[in-house]
């Protein structure tokens, strides 16, 4: 699919008229607790020569391990199974775990604990680590400094870049890790400390997504799967969303020419999942976070978009500041994500029974978080039939060379 500006324009529209939509339904005062519809009956044959028993109706699993699928938590201070803080996380059910610094210790130990943890949980379980290549590194210990995207994309070949990336998805995948929340595809030539910086291979829209899926597809060659970050674009501020909000005065017009070049291009490809930031964009909603604001969520499937829109982490400034952890569960499925994220496990639990009480109050809709949870299960390579009575999939990077 090629992302034009006219497909954008009439995006544009259609994603301020649903933002405005869903975010009043999202604000407004729950409604009361209603009996939940009946299973709709299979269809019977029109002819039906030999009586047979009918099929049992589908259903889905309880609605609190629904909730607790798209919860992506870290660990705090974990570096084994045992430890309590990981028995309460798999005791809520979340769908995914998330690897950081503080849980490495050695190659041997890492591999164990993402191990012990998937045997522990008896489920599918996804686990993701937060591994660019350049100064955001949660295993440099382990695999060394290494070169930052701008710097690599000025030195070599996409090619030759595609080619660490795999070195880099060979070393995650023999850790246990699923998924890396890489590559960055914003648009960056500013200051190479800046929030952003030299983690963006470019300010080039197509520099930048040239060598974007050069990374995805050398992660994907070993079984990683790759998230491209942060959409709709973060490279336009110089701000740190992990401290406050900040805002972007531009409309989908401007930004499809520049910003969302690189992620349509990864999505264009397969990429499986996408990282949505915490600034605000007048495009969508100037008061809320991209990762809150259901335009943003819209924009990203108008794109063609079909695989797993996860949060950044929940826990940074510019949402935690305003919204405790429920609360931004809630909102952030309620818009669009299919995986919301935080660092902090400890607030599993309280984030799973906020998602279960919005859909028993009637604020979220059991079918958006049906949908939610269904690709979360997927990208688990678990079974969405017996999750929410539906086959879902999510879309595969191929691996082969750009």
């Amino acid at each position: 699919m090629q992302l034009t500006v006219a497909r954008l324009a009439v995006a544009a529209s259609v994603v301020v008229v649903l933002s405005l939509a869903i975010v009043a339904a999202v604000t407004t005062s729950p409604a009361p607790e209603s009996e939940p519809e009946a299973p709709l009956a299979a269809s019977e044959p029109a002819e039906a020569p030999i009586a047979v028993e009918a099929p049992e109706s589908c259903v889905p699993a309880p609605l609190e391990q629904r909730a607790a699928q798209v919860l992506v938590v870290g660990l705090p201070g974990v570096i084994g199974s045992s430890d309590s803080i990981a028995g309460e996380v798999l005791d809520v059910g979340v769908g995914g775990v998330l690897v950081t610094g503080p849980n490495v210790e050695s190659s041997a130990q890492v591999a164990q604990l993402t191990s012990d943890l998937e045997a522990r949980a008896g489920r599918p379980l996804v686990v993701v680590t937060g591994e660019e290549s350049g100064r955001v590194s949660t295993f440099r210990k382990l695999l060394g400094r290494s070169l930052s995207a701008r710097d690599l994309a000025a030195s070599r070949s996409p090619a030759e870049v595609r080619a660490v990336a795999e070195q880099v998805g060979s070393d995650l995948a023999a850790l246990g890790i699923d998924v890396a929340l890489a590559p960055v595809v914003d648009l960056d030539a500013g200051p190479a400390d800046g929030v952003i910086g030299d983690r963006s291979f470019s300010g080039d829209p197509a520099s930048a997504a040239a060598y974007g899926l050069a990374w995805a597809q050398g992660l994907a060659a070993h079984g990683v799967r790759p998230t491209a970050k942060h959409f709709p674009g973060h490279g336009r501020v110089r701000e740190d969303s992990h401290l406050e909000l900040v805002t972007v005065d531009a409309s989908v017009e401007e930004l499809s020419g520049t910003d969302l070049r690189p992620f349509a291009s990864l999505i264009d490809a397969g990429v499986p999942l996408v990282m949505l930031e915490h600034v605000a964009y007048t495009a969508f909603d100037p008061d809320l976070p991209a990762s809150l604001a259901p335009g943003a969520y819209q924009l990203l499937r108008d794109m063609g978009f079909e695989g797993v829109a996860i949060t950044d982490s929940v826990g940074m400034g510019a949402v935690n500041l305003r919204w405790p952890f429920p609360e931004a569960a809630v909102m952030a499925v309620a818009a669009g994500a299919d995986a919301v994220l935080t660092t902090d496990g400890t607030q599993a639990r309280v984030m799973r029974d906020a998602l279960v009480d919005a859909v028993r109050s009637g604020r979220l809709a059991e079918e958006r978080l049906d949908e939610a949870a269904g690709r979360m299960m997927a990208l688990a390579g678990g079974d969405t039939e017996a999750l929410m009575c539906r086959t879902l999939t999510i879309p595969q990077l191929s691996p082969a060379a750009g």
